[in-house]
């Protein structure tokens, strides 16, 4: 719950003529958007890291008949996602699509389904294939509050860097 007492400011001319100054320096923001980008990105990479841990760790089939490995294209789709702007902004760790590996674009989505997806063996007949269960959720469960202060850090972090700016 928030304080409520009311916050007491005092700003002087000076302080105000430097924060404009600053800003001007800033004028077009993209350096700005640029590291900011970035140092989210880098505040979202272990959860990154531990979802293309957990899928990894799911259980390979062997007889998909030597195709291009299904664990391995999932991991490597998988990564944090910054918008500063448009429809959504936002800091994100997401598993992007398949298309281009065995035909199942939706793979990241269905290989943590408790029940399993279906997939056609090397015969062409169709069978159930259990995955991981939860193996992206696990990587961001009860960790949220770790990802969330990485992210303020970073928002803290350029915050400072307009505040030293509008001091010189």
């Amino acid at each position: 719950m928030a304080d409520p007492s009311p916050i007491e400011m005092s700003v002087s001319v000076e302080g105000i003529q430097a924060l404009g100054r600053a800003l001007s320096a800033e004028a077009d923001g993209k350096q700005l958007r640029k590291e900011l980008a970035a140092n989210l990105r880098a505040a979202l990479n272990p959860a990154a890291d531990m979802a293309k841990s957990g899928i990894m760790s799911m259980r390979s089939d062997h007889g998909a008949g030597g195709g291009p490995g299904l664990r391995q294209a999932i991991a490597k789709k998988v990564k944090p996602e910054v918008k500063l702007g448009g429809r959504w902004t936002g800091a994100r760790v997401k598993a992007k699509k398949t298309p281009n590996i065995r035909g199942f674009p939706n793979a990241p989505k269905r290989t943590q389904k408790i029940g399993g997806f279906r997939t056609k063996d090397w015969n062409g007949n169709w069978r159930v294939q259990v995955g991981k269960f939860d193996w992206f959720d696990r990587a961001m469960a009860g960790r949220n509050e770790v990802y969330k202060r990485a992210v303020h850090e970073a928002m803290e972090a350029m915050a400072q860097r307009i505040a030293d700016r509008a001091g010189e």
